[in-house]
């Protein structure tokens, strides 16, 4: 058990819902347009899973090789800084975890599109490449992207846009803008996460020279730009929600505003990294609320 703890720990489960939310969104807005596929779907979500997974080893290991974790970072603890984990196992474990994602990516493209659609293939044998480079570069490498403010620009990309868009395309084999709204939006809501982390890491991050977009903001204008992500979402899922309105349930996810607007209340007071850290459990799984209840809400009758 006391070997199993600090993998479990390394793998940061409480972000996997978050990962799964445009899966759900693409796969019920699919659905709701007659073509859906469990052993897509399935598929779909291990192979998002395991690349969250090994994004959050491969954070693990950058962030502790680069200084980033130390003993004043505030948060989970990481592996590899407390020791619990050596760097070289955890490459190990990242190596292994690059053939898992390649093994469930080739067998979801399979499962999709079979010996057809050369073009789509190629796009998500693509696609899956992108995302391990994306999932590895964030804190690894000689100039990983986390370092340079430009993980929401990933996160936004990868989140929000692929997720959502490239689930609904593994079932109707087209893109459609009926998932554009809705990508962006949990796009938004994703970074928002994302930058939930920085805020709450900021001053410890700038030590280390770890520059983040909330680094080159500042304590006081990262906040507004925290509530121009979750504000921007929430706006923008009502205007689609009017503009592709068929019944009531389409307004379902309204439910979710009300976590996310709690949220909102506590970041405007908050100040220590303690305070940012609370909030990362309560958006995150607020995102997979929204992005569940906005799915359902169009295939319920």
């Amino acid at each position: 058990m006391k070997e199993i703890k600090p993998w479990l720990a390394a793998m940061r489960l409480r972000t996997l819902p978050l990962s799964v939310s445009g899966i759900i969104v693409g796969t019920c807005f699919s659905y709701y347009n007659g073509h859906f596929s469990w052993w897509v779907l399935i598929l779909a979500i291990l192979t998002t899973i395991s690349l969250q997974i090994l994004s959050n080893l491969a954070n693990d290991y950058g962030d502790s090789i680069n200084g980033a974790d130390n003993d004043e970072r505030v948060g989970p603890r990481r592996a590899v800084q407390s020791g619990e984990i050596t760097p070289d196992e955890m490459l190990d474990a990242i190596k292994f975890n690059i053939i898992v994602v390649i093994i469930l990516t080739l067998s979801l493209i399979w499962a999709a599109f079979g010996s057809t659609n050369f073009l789509f293939l190629l796009l998500f044998i693509f696609l899956g490449g992108i995302s391990v480079y994306a999932a590895l570069n964030y804190t690894m490498g000689d100039s990983p992207y986390g370092y340079r403010a430009l993980g929401d620009v990933f996160v936004f990309v990868f989140f929000g846009l692929v997720s959502t868009i490239g689930s609904y395309l593994l079932y109707l084999h087209k893109i459609d803008h009926v998932v554009v709204l809705p990508a962006i939006a949990l796009g938004l809501l994703s970074v928002g996460v994302l930058n939930l982390n920085n805020m709450r890491d900021l001053d410890a991050d700038a030590k280390v020279g770890k520059i983040t977009l909330a680094v080159k903001l500042g304590a006081k204008r990262v906040k507004k730009y925290h509530f121009f992500l979750i504000i921007g979402a929430m706006v923008i899922t009502v205007i689609f929600s009017i503009l592709y309105y068929v019944k009531p349930f389409n307004f379902m996810y309204l439910l979710a505003f009300i976590p996310l607007i709690s949220h909102l209340r506590k970041i405007k007071v908050a100040k220590t990294p303690d305070d940012f850290d609370s909030q990362l459990k309560v958006l995150a799984l607020s995102t997979f609320l929204f992005s569940f209840l906005l799915g359902i809400g169009y295939i319920l009758y």
